[in-house]
């Protein structure tokens, strides 16, 4: 008897959920955001960069969204927004009420990390990226250096956060592979910390956003009064506020050391991405994804980046995709070389 009661009553809350669901999936985009809020799960921490784009964003993100939810803004940072990720593939509900701001870098760590990652990108509902990240390696002028003749003719001291990070395996890979002599200084604690130690003279150089020079960055007071300038820029394209200044892909024209330029380049082409989890209903990506462009093309969020930063420059949910794919594409030949400048020794 008590088994009989136990499975009716089971049957019952199977039941009562299914009608549930059945009721939240039936709701249009808009009768369901405008019931929810949405957390937007950073995978960074607070008061860095990708912190800044994702709170200088919500606001009109909010207003393009239909129903105009409420967006709550969470940070998870941790191993290079792996963290972040992984949340997200596996325990975020997959109705739409949570989205996450990745870090770039995750569209290809899965494929380089010598340690398992339990994250595809392919599986993620990318939902655009609201700009093109374009870095320099930017110098203090009083190390005398005014050419990529120079770096590669003699020593210039160089910070980094830790071993996989961006501004290490960029000068990394310079050196391997285009002749520089970087003196490459791992473990500053963020980029305040760098910034400190140029000013301070324990560096000489940096590799920077154009952004962090000519917007809201650490160093844009030493730009604007002439004691830091970008020297090479490191980007699949250049910057048009720099046009004399060269870009790396100048200094190589041997095809493997290209391939594998592009393919550790590559993601900064998304360099601020949004993702919503695998399992969401597709009329809600489609929604998040159109709201999200209308809201990076609107005039007043124009203005506002434009006023603290740059003008943003965002790709589709789609472009990000297609990147996701190329990456993937990438010959094993090119991913051997890339691994042991992302991967610290074991």
């Amino acid at each position: 008897m008590k088994f009989k009661l136990a499975s009716t009553i089971l049957g019952l809350a199977a039941g009562l959920y299914a009608a549930t669901a059945s009721v939240v999936s039936a709701q249009s985009p808009e009768e369901f955001y405008g019931a929810n809020d949405i957390t937007l799960v950073v995978g960074a921490a607070a008061g860095g960069g990708a912190d800044f784009y994702a709170r200088q964003f919500v606001p009109f993100w909010e207003k393009h969204i239909p129903g105009n939810p409420k967006i709550i803004v969470k940070n998870l940072g941790g191993a290079g927004g792996m963290k972040a990720a992984i949340e997200m593939a596996h325990l975020a509900p997959k109705d739409g009420t949570q989205i996450s701001m990745l870090l770039r870098n995750n569209l290809y760590d899965p494929l380089v990390s010598t340690t398992p990652l339990d994250f595809d990108p392919r599986e993620a509902n990318w939902l655009g990226s609201l700009n093109k990240e374009i870095y320099t390696v930017a110098v203090m002028t009083r190390a005398n250096i005014n050419s990529f003749e120079d770096l590669q003719n003699n020593t210039v001291s160089i910070g980094a956060t830790s071993y996989s990070n961006a501004n290490r395996v960029l000068p990394a890979m310079m050196n391997e592979y285009f002749g520089t002599k970087f003196d490459i200084i791992t473990g500053y604690n963020g980029a305040a910390a760098m910034a400190l130690a140029l000013e301070q003279g324990e560096l000489d150089a940096r590799m920077l956003p154009v952004d962090n020079l000519t917007g809201y960055g650490n160093e844009a007071p030493l730009f604007e009064a002439g004691l830091i300038k970008p020297v090479v820029q490191t980007s699949v394209e250049s910057s048009e506020l720099f046009p004399d200044v060269p870009n790396l892909f100048d200094f190589t024209d041997d095809p493997e050391v290209t391939a594998l330029a592009e393919f550790i380049l590559g993601p900064m082409e998304a360099g601020r991405p949004f993702a919503a989890p695998p399992g969401v209903p597709e009329d809600r990506v489609a929604t998040l994804r159109k709201a999200f462009m209308d809201a990076a093309a609107d005039p007043d969020y124009i203005k506002a980046m434009t006023e603290v930063a740059n003008a943003p420059s965002p790709i589709s949910g789609e472009a990000v995709q297609e990147i996701v794919e190329r990456l993937y594409a990438t010959p094993e030949a090119v991913l051997a070389k890339a691994r042991p400048l992302m991967n610290p020794p074991s």
